[in-house]
């Protein structure tokens, strides 16, 4: 299983069969290099999004196209985006699973908001979501962008992730400390990468307290476009 940061919340995973990027915002992410698309979306067969917000859908809809791959997610959205928007999609809904290409992912709850951005303000995306993906022996868990709440305890319990992407940058979602807290008390992480974070000065720059905070765990710090092996 191999796991290549994308930056801010984008991620690049090839897990069994598949090669799914996650939340791909490459187009004007700051710390994304333009020449790297062609390496980031190579051999991609489906994209899987946790929220509707520019910051995670990003380049989808444009991939989607050039590599004729399927766009997974909450259903208001995909099936609206399938039906309008010339894509395959795969809509589904929290406590729902799909395989891609071998691995299964279930859609989990979430805290945050998601929306599109219209002419005349926000436009509905469906809700928020994070993912537990299971594949090679191992359960990630996508954590989406949200905070701590109280549906970690059974996520937690009944999926039993060892791998956490969680985000940690403050501000729109959890920071650091809130994330150690949360991994401490509803998971038994053996791997934690950080993620939503470094993108801009708003947001938290080092992972070194999440690091601190779970002496136990291995916390990545990852690189952008520097692949890693789970």
């Amino acid at each position: 299983m191999k796991l290549t940061w994308l930056g801010h919340s984008g991620f690049r995973l090839e897990i069994e069969n598949a090669v799914i990027l996650i939340d791909p915002w490459l187009s004007g992410n700051p710390i994304f290099p333009e020449d790297q698309r062609d390496n980031a979306i190579r051999g991609a067969t489906h994209i899987l999004l946790t929220h509707g917000h520019g910051d995670h859908t990003g380049d989808t809809l444009s991939i989607a196209r050039e590599l004729k791959i399927p766009v997974a997610g909450i259903y208001d959205l995909i099936n609206s985006w399938a039906q309008h928007q010339g894509i395959a999609g795969i809509g589904f809904n929290k406590g729902g699973t799909i395989d891609l290409g071998g691995a299964q992912v279930t859609m989990v709850n979430a805290s945050h908001s998601s929306s599109l951005e219209g002419a005349d303000g926000p436009i509905y995306a469906g809700h928020e979501s994070g993912y537990m993906i299971a594949g090679e022996g191992h359960t990630i868990y996508v954590s989406g962008d949200t905070d701590i709440m109280a549906d970690m305890q059974w996520m937690g319990e009944y999926h039993q992730p060892d791998i956490g992407i969680l985000s940690a940058g403050g501000y729109f979602t959890m920071d650091m400390k809130r994330a150690a807290f949360a991994a401490k008390k509803y998971f038994d992480f053996k791997t934690i990468i950080p993620c939503h974070y470094r993108t801009f000065p708003l947001l938290e720059q080092s992972a070194a307290e999440l690091q601190k905070a779970l002496p136990e765990v291995d916390v990545i710090e990852p690189e952008v476009m520097k692949a890693f092996e789970l």
